[in-house]
């Protein structure tokens, strides 16, 4: 426990030096500014490149694999490659954390609930983050389905124990109180230039996607229905094989 605390201790503390990365779907680019640099850079959304890292080992205690997650670009201007990666828990965690990226440019998708909500705890007008809103929910669900004879009195008693031992709803709170801390640091850290280009656009100022994103488009999506059961890996892979790989991952 005293080590996830360090390493959130750690990551609020970068919030102060590191700007986060912003995706803005209507003009179709991302904003970086990285590290120890001033001035935000600029990319075209099918310019952007993403992959998945593994590496296996074997120690005392046995197989060990490590995923690493990252995306990675060349400045528009001096060529110089930039890179940003990040250590996942496994392959699937990494192709969701594209398609949930990919779902917001490319679909629009505006809130996670509309992606990723398995227990189906987020209101309509609730925030999409984890709160107090959530646990509320869950237990409101609970004694519906007790009443209704879905859940016996173990079950019931079961989930209060749980909670309890899992300090009530102080994990929803620290939730809470992380993205108010997170906004503030945001809201100091942004550079005027990206605070400008964050800005929204009419409409008919929008980007559109080129021609050979959605000619790749069309053509993940008749694999995928060809083959459903197919992993996206492979037919990632084999699109690859069949067009330009710089912008394969956004198809």
């Amino acid at each position: 426990m005293l080590f996830g605390l360090a390493i959130r201790i750690n990551q609020h503390l970068k919030y102060k030096t590191v700007t986060p990365t912003r995706f803005n779907r209507q003009r179709r680019e991302i904003c970086f500014v990285p590290q120890n640099e001033q001035n935000p850079i600029f990319v075209p959304w099918e310019e952007l490149v993403a992959w998945v890292t593994e590496a296996q080992g074997v120690t005392e205690y046995g197989v060990q694999r490590q995923y690493g997650f990252g995306i990675g670009f060349y400045h528009p201007d001096t060529g110089k490659k930039y890179t940003l990666e990040f250590q996942i828990h496994g392959l699937p965690q990494a192709i969701s954390n594209w398609e949930a990226i990919r779902a917001y440019m490319e679909f629009e998708v505006h809130t996670l609930k509309e992606i990723q909500d398995p227990l189906d705890l987020q209101g309509p007008d609730d925030p999409p983050w984890e709160g107090v809103h959530v646990f509320r929910n869950a237990r409101k669900r609970l004694h519906d389905e007790y009443r209704e004879g879905k859940r016996g009195v173990f079950y019931l008693v079961g989930w209060y124990l749980y909670h309890l031992m899992t300090f009530w709803t102080l994990p929803n709170r620290l939730v809470e109180w992380e993205v108010r801390k997170i906004r503030r640091m945001n809201q100091k850290a942004l550079p005027e230039a990206m605070a400008a280009w964050s800005k929204p656009l009419p409409e008919g100022q929008w980007a559109r996607p080129s021609e050979e994103l959605r000619r790749q488009s069309r053509r993940v999506l008749e694999l995928r229905n060809a083959n459903p059961k197919r992993p996206v890996t492979e037919i990632f892979a084999q699109v690859t094989g069949e067009c330009e790989p710089q912008s394969v991952m956004q198809a």
